[in-house]
């Protein structure tokens, strides 16, 4: 091997150019004022020992709300980072590295803040405490901890009467974390946290692979998957186990399509363990390993088929005999069904036609509601089937239209949530992206930090708020893309 040759293998980036310097230290910049904000505008009652005395103030009214606008400014300044990074990404002005150093450098500090932007933290720690203390998280709720606990006192109102609708395996995770931390709320945020970034290492695991056999570009993958204000901001700093699930989805995938099937569709299978919409890839993995068997198509689909709902069956027993739980979660799956807002289109057009009729008649919005996401289910069910079946010849294809699968679920179920959104990331980002469907995605991933004020309280309907972040969010992605940028 010729000393060139041994350089290029050591330094897959070689002549990579220096790294952004001015980009990834506003990133920063933003993400540590988000951080400091948060601990007087973040969700629950978690604040800052600091902000006592002559600074109690901003724990309350108008100083409250000065905290949650400069949430909002850090945000910002992450946000414009996060294009600014892009643009050179699009440019090839920045590699892989580069973009690696700014996710770091943006998520780090994200580790350390409360909840941010929802309460569903609150809500792990409550399962958890329920199944430490030997109830059953599947069927008996967070109340049972009782109104003076801490932490059932975080979590939000409408989810304190609602059994678990999470795998064994985070239950087991989140039973461990309670029991590490006891009622500490704060501690128990960030241990949890630490917990869930296990599955973006993953995720920096498995991109490069997954860009190898997907073919799309490493460090447009990693910029939109890795640092990208979905990840940075809800999966950390929200946190939300979403990022745990995504990882192991992605590392199974990367494993089955390098021919390492069972064990692939095992952790694959840690992912549903974690959060059932994992499951939605496994069909399609199936084909990606039947079509490597050396008989007939339909042969190697039950060979394939029985294989995998073996390994599945077993690692899934595995982890449910070592949480000490059933399978009493599965009537929980569509717990978020109670939700109602418009970022599910099957659900805005219940609302539309409710808001129409109301002109003329007072009527309930919930029955044009349940109509509408029954039509809605019915449409995704069969598209959902289709792109199953269009994925019989196996292959990267049937990983393309696994991603497909989970941005069907994501935006067809009842309700879609802002984070739902990476469960389709974790296979998409390694896709060829063209730049206009890039622009729509920087666009939409900048907008979903609006549906929810720092606290967790929904803001959707606040339609002054929601125009001007639509219109700033649709500037966003046009600024990455505008030939003057890409100059």
């Amino acid at each position: 091997m010729s000393a060139d040759t041994a350089e290029k293998a050591a330094d897959p980036e070689p002549h990579a150019p220096p790294h952004p310097r001015g980009t990834i230290v506003l990133g920063t910049v933003g993400s540590v004022v988000l951080l400091l904000a948060s601990f007087a505008a973040a969700a629950g009652s978690v604040r800052h020992p600091f902000l006592g005395g002559s600074l109690d103030w901003l724990n309350y009214g108008h100083g409250h709300m000065l905290a949650e606008l400069v949430t909002y400014l850090g945000y910002g300044l992450l946000a414009w980072a996060w294009i600014r990074l892009g643009r050179l990404v699009l440019t090839d002005r920045v590699r892989t590295r580069s973009v690696l150093v700014a996710a770091a450098c943006w998520t780090v500090p994200m580790l350390f803040a409360p909840a941010l932007f929802t309460r569903d933290v609150f809500s792990y720690l409550a399962q958890g405490a329920v199944a430490l203390q030997g109830f059953d998280p599947f069927t008996v709720p967070p109340t049972v901890l009782g109104y003076s606990s801490e932490i059932l006192g975080n979590v939000h109102p409408f989810w304190q009467g609602t059994p678990a609708p999470y795998g064994p395996l985070f239950i087991l995770l989140a039973k461990g974390t309670v029991w590490l931390v006891g009622s500490h709320v704060y501690a128990g945020i960030v241990v949890t946290r630490l917990i869930e970034v296990a599955g973006l290492a993953l995720l920096v695991w498995a991109l490069p692979g997954l860009v190898r056999h997907l073919g799309g570009k490493l460090p447009v993958a990693a910029w939109l998957l890795l640092a990208g204000p979905l990840t940075v901001v809800h999966l950390v700093g929200g946190p939300h186990n979403d990022l745990l699930m995504i990882g192991f989805l992605a590392a199974g995938t990367l494993l089955v399509l390098d021919r390492r099937h069972v064990l692939g569709i095992a952790v694959v299978t840690l992912g549903v363990a974690v959060k059932a919409s994992a499951g939605i890839a496994l069909p399609f993995l199936v084909w990606v390993w039947a079509a490597r068997l050396p008989s007939t198509r339909w042969r190697n689909f039950v060979r394939a088929t029985a294989c995998a709902l073996g390994v599945f069956v077993v690692v899934f027993a595995v982890v449910s005999l070592a949480a000490w739980v059933n399978l009493g979660w599965l009537t929980m799956v569509n717990a978020s069904s109670r939700l109602v807002n418009w970022l599910s289109p099957p659900t805005a057009l219940g609302e539309l036609v409710h808001g129409l009729v109301g002109i003329f008649v007072d009527v309930s919005r919930d029955p044009f509601v349940t109509v509408t996401r029954i039509l809605g289910l019915v449409v995704l069910v069969v598209l959902v089937v289709r792109q199953w079946w269009l994925a019989r010849a196996g292959g990267p294809d049937a990983v393309r239209r696994a991603a497909i699968a989970l941005l069907l679920v994501a935006v067809l179920s009842a309700t879609m949530l802002p984070w739902y959104l990476t469960w389709a990331l974790a296979l998409g980002a390694a896709l060829p992206w063209k730049p206009r469907w890039l622009a729509v995605a920087a666009g939409v991933s900048v907008f979903m930090v609006a549906p929810y004020s720092a606290s967790g309280e929904q803001l959707l309907y606040e339609w002054p708020l929601m125009i001007a972040a639509i219109a700033l969010s649709a500037w966003a992605g046009y600024a990455l893309v505008r030939p003057a940028a890409r100059a």
